[in-house]
């Protein structure tokens, strides 16, 4: 049991810090009390059973109706001009007169097309043979040699090796069930530690390729960041991210503070504070987290300015993503306009703390005096008010850094289902791929066939990009 100090025995300073220590501490866990997805930066499963009205999340009303919109030409299933199977299906006798009916008395017809799958084909074996030829002339004896892809008496081809690691690596299927999965739909006998064994070969070959992409990322104008924890034998780890819109490079780190090297551009990210010791960047905030925030402050504060703020964020966003669809940056009168706007909020909301009691106690002098969360973010506002509204000056950055939220969330998907990872091998191998895979589904490209591509070839790809 914690020990409670004698009251009896305490000055009337000593009382008045324990006073104000216990109404700070009842007022912090009041607001952790009322803290949910739409209000803070926890997920949407730490909401549990009692999930927060609809109602209340950032979304506004669009005015539009549900479903598909006017001039959406929509995606469905389409009859095709070439079918691979033609059956036809012929009246056995003349309605009329009962005569017997062929194919050959036909005036017309109408047709329905089935799009299916292949049943599975038993798995095709292909010997190669490499023969000794004796020379006519000398009879000197040569061997023939094997393809480079042909190393063993027996092994798996490229499409059994790409299909294992598109489900692993992309869908998250655990190595014992993807077994289960092979042998049952495909017929090929496969053990979980050739499933993990065919993992690690496809990462040692695109480990080029992905360190390709990371040197592209670095070099982009515009890149999102985010960092995610993962355990790795029991060991609390980090998996960071750094993404465009075409490119996706994962990252694994002992240290959640070691930061991407050579990194030139603007990074936008969640305000988290090691960010900030990259040299030579541009910083942009995601938004989301100050609507979050603000929205967490006009719930249970009930600051005025914070509502303020919220309602000025989404008028900006929405003003950019219009100047943005057309291909323009924002007006400079306009931009200027906002930001005066910007800092009369500002100004509204150090007028309403000032006006509030103090935390510091008389006579108390232990420590930094603690501030409210409101005080807190908008210093964080003043302070950083060119990047927290990068995205009125710039038409290429973003409003959110969702994109790599986007990008980070999958690996959480994958802790859940797997929990963590046995070696640090196995991390890098699972970075690896899912940079590869990510950037690959980005760029529209087809998954197995990168998967069975050259990297070369591949990473070529990448330099228009």
């Amino acid at each position: 049991m914690e020990h409670r100090p004698d009251l009896s025995k305490l000055s009337h300073e000593e009382k008045d810090a324990l006073i104000y220590g216990l109404l700070a501490r009842l007022e912090e866990l009041e607001r952790r009390i009322g803290l949910n997805s739409n209000n803070s930066s926890k997920p949407p499963s730490s909401d549990g059973l009692k999930k927060p009205p609809r109602v209340n999340n950032q979304r506004e009303p669009s005015g539009k109706k549900s479903g598909g919109q006017e001039g959406n030409a929509g995606k469905s299933l389409r009859q095709v001009e070439n079918p691979d199977t033609i059956i036809d299906h012929v009246p056995p006798v003349c309605a009329g007169c009962k005569g017997v009916l062929s194919l050959e008395q036909s005036a017309d017809h109408r047709k329905r097309q089935v799009f299916d799958i292949p049943k599975p084909q038993p798995i095709e074996v292909t010997e190669h043979r490499a023969h000794c030829c004796v020379c006519p002339q000398c009879g000197t004896i040569t061997a023939a040699a094997f393809p480079e892809d042909v190393t063993a008496a027996t092994q798996y081809g490229a499409t059994i090796a790409a299909l294992v690691v598109y489900f692993q690596a992309w869908h998250f299927v655990p190595e014992d069930r993807l077994a289960e999965l092979m042998r049952d739909v495909f017929g090929v006998d496969i053990v979980p530690s050739t499933v993990a064994t065919m993992a690690e070969r496809k990462a040692k070959a695109w480990a080029g390729l992905a360190e390709h992409i990371g040197n592209l990322v670095r070099r982009a104008a515009v890149k999102h960041m985010d960092e995610t924890g993962y355990r790795v034998a029991g060991i609390l780890q980090w998996l960071h991210v750094a993404s465009t819109l075409l490119l996706t490079f994962y990252r694994p780190t002992r240290r959640r503070g070691t930061m991407m090297d050579d990194v030139v551009g603007i990074i936008i990210h969640d305000f988290w504070r090691p960010y900030f010791t990259i040299a030579g960047v541009t910083h942009a905030l995601c938004n989301a987290h100050h609507l979050r925030e603000l929205k967490a402050l006009i719930d249970h504060e009930k600051e005025d300015w914070a509502l303020a703020m919220h309602r000025f964020l989404r008028h900006a966003c929405h003003a950019a993503n219009l100047a943005r669809q057309h291909k323009k940056n924002l007006k400079p009168e306009f931009v200027a306009w906002m930001s005066r706007r910007y800092d009369r909020i500002l100004a509204q909301g150090f007028a309403f703390h000032e006006h509030q009691p103090s935390f510091a106690v008389a006579g108390v002098r232990r420590g930094r005096v603690r501030r409210r969360i409101g005080h807190n973010l908008l210093l964080r506002l003043r302070d950083h008010k060119a990047d927290a509204l990068r995205f009125l000056f710039n038409k290429d950055v973003p409003f959110t850094n969702n994109q790599a939220e986007r990008d980070i969330r999958m690996m959480k998907l994958r802790q859940k289902i797997s929990g963590g990872f046995r070696t640090a091998t196995g991390v890098q191998t699972f970075a690896t791929l899912r940079t590869v895979l990510s950037t690959a589904r980005k760029q529209g490209w087809n998954i197995l066939e990168t998967i069975t591509a050259n990297p070369a070839i591949l990473a070529q790809s990448l330099q228009n990009t």
